[in-house]
């Protein structure tokens, strides 16, 4: 291309410099080929960091399947701008499968050495914010549903559909992801919770364990004692949601009336406290209780609804006249946790930060409807272990970006790129950053990304980064 000629071609996608941008100062790819190790024996070609890189950065420009590298690599423009040019599909799904289980776990280490760098990268203030605490490891389960009859790997779910089941661990306060595996529909969470537990708490960064602030949050799907124990063994904090067995249920009637106190921020909640331990759960383990009044028009008369499930047994099968003759209708939720609830404001901040425990839903969201989680796009479950940590790198890269360019005063942060808390979804991202039309010229030996008028976010935000020192 001769200099002072523009490229014939337009790029729709220049917001994919900054990808790229926040990439090198934060070495991303360095990073995730270091932990993981080489994956061939000839030292050629792309590596695994290359690999999950490029597939993120198309997740990123709204590519929903393995072709899309293929499209990204058809755009010669895009090509000089994107983090990893020239990766297919084919290559990305031959390079997958020679990954092993090992050097997948190993791409925790990678992410965490990433994110240690980025809080480096912090102001003083705001680093402190995110490591000195609370410091909250979320986890959870989510199912994508696939459609292949021949794939492998997946499993029906107790729905009836074919899923393959991504079991994550998060940082709630920075919105990255600390640790995750890839099972099926019939994977139980609760038998390999603690193992992910322990390699979040290793994925954490070092200043963030250090703090003895660490918590960890986790749904009734975890409901187990041999989590809590690992949290007990960590010397860490934990909440975990209770079934809603016959022994909870007998546990309301010894409860008095002026027992249950307000919750934060809840319309009609209140909490209570009482003593309950079950077999082999850590000493000193309380037994928290939030109930929500309802109103009997607000409970669906399905007996599989999720709201009816939360009711009373000796409400739960009654129907709408009959319950609205009662003299109140409560919602219940229990949590078991060994955090201090030992008087009524302690038992509702507690409730309140368990209550918060969607943070990890946010990311599983991001995930599937902004990068491209919905579905697991291949029949070899390595290559759909890639795509999966792809979609994970994509919400994690935007949560870096946010962490790094979000306007800060202090401790705290005034404006982001989004109005949740000033962090953007993936969506949000996409169309006001990334998918922005371009051209590319060249002058002087260096490329020019000129663009439309009215797109001032894209130059502001890779100001913002070049500002950042680059990886020694």
């Amino acid at each position: 291309m001769r200099a002072g000629v523009p490229d014939p071609s337009l790029t729709a996608n220049a917001g994919l410099a900054v990808v790229t941008e926040l990439c090198d100062r934060l070495g991303v790819i360095e990073a995730l080929d270091a932990a993981v190790g080489p994956v061939k024996q000839r030292d050629r070609g792309f590596g695994a960091g290359e690999l999950l890189c490029g597939i993120a950065a198309a997740q990123l420009a709204g590519e929903d399947f393995l072709t899309g590298l293929d499209r990204q690599r058809a755009d010669a423009a895009g090509q000089q701008i994107t983090p990893v040019p020239g990766l297919a599909s084919t290559t990305a799904a031959g390079l997958a499968r020679r990954i092993t289980a090992a050097q997948w776990q190993a791409v925790e280490h990678g992410v965490a050495a990433v994110t240690g760098r980025m809080v480096s990268l912090l102001s003083a203030q705001r680093a402190a914010v995110l490591t000195e605490g609370p410091v909250t490891i979320d986890l959870d389960t989510t199912d994508v549903e696939v459609y292949g009859r021949k794939k492998r790997g997946v499993a029906y779910n107790h729905q009836g559909q074919r899923v393959g089941r991504p079991h994550v661990a998060t940082w709630a306060e920075a919105e990255t992801v600390l640790a995750a595996d890839l099972g099926d529909g019939t994977d139980d969470p609760r038998a390999t919770a603690p193992d992910l537990l322990r390699r979040a708490l290793a994925a954490l960064p070092r200043r963030a364990r250090a703090s003895g602030r660490v918590a960890m949050r986790a749904d009734a799907g975890y409901f187990a004692g041999a989590l809590a124990r690992a949290a007990h063994d960590e010397r860490i904090s934990f909440a975990i949601g209770a079934k809603r067995i016959a022994p909870l249920w007998r546990l309301l009637a010894g409860i008095a009336g002026d027992a249950w106190h307000d919750a934060i921020g809840m319309d009609g909640a209140q909490v209570a406290v009482a003593e309950y331990c079950p077999d082999w759960w850590p000493e000193g383990t309380r037994l928290l209780i939030r109930r929500v009044l309802l109103d009997p028009g607000q409970v669906s008369a399905d007996p599989r609804s999720r709201r009816r499930r939360t009711l009373h047994p000796d409400q739960r099968d009654m129907l709408f006249p009959e319950l609205a003759q009662q003299p109140a209708v409560y919602a219940y939720s229990f949590i078991l946790t060994n955090l201090d609830v030992s008087a009524p404001g302690k038992a509702a901040a507690v409730e309140h930060w368990y209550r918060h425990r969607t943070t990890v839903e946010n990311i599983f969201r991001d995930s599937k409807h902004g990068a491209a989680l919905r579905h697991l796009p291949s029949g070899y479950p390595q290559v759909n272990l890639a795509w999966m940590w792809g979609a994970l790198l994509a919400a994690t890269m935007a949560a870096w970006l946010h962490q790094l360019t979000a306007i800060t005063a202090g401790r705290d942060i005034l404006a982001g790129h989004g109005i949740r808390g000033g962090k953007a979804m993936i969506a949000t991202l996409r169309w006001r950053l990334i998918a922005v039309p371009g051209r590319l010229t060249r002058h002087a030996r260096h490329l020019i990304l000129r663009l439309p008028p009215g797109h001032h976010l894209l130059p502001e935000i890779l100001a913002r980064l070049r500002e950042l020192p680059v990886p020694a």
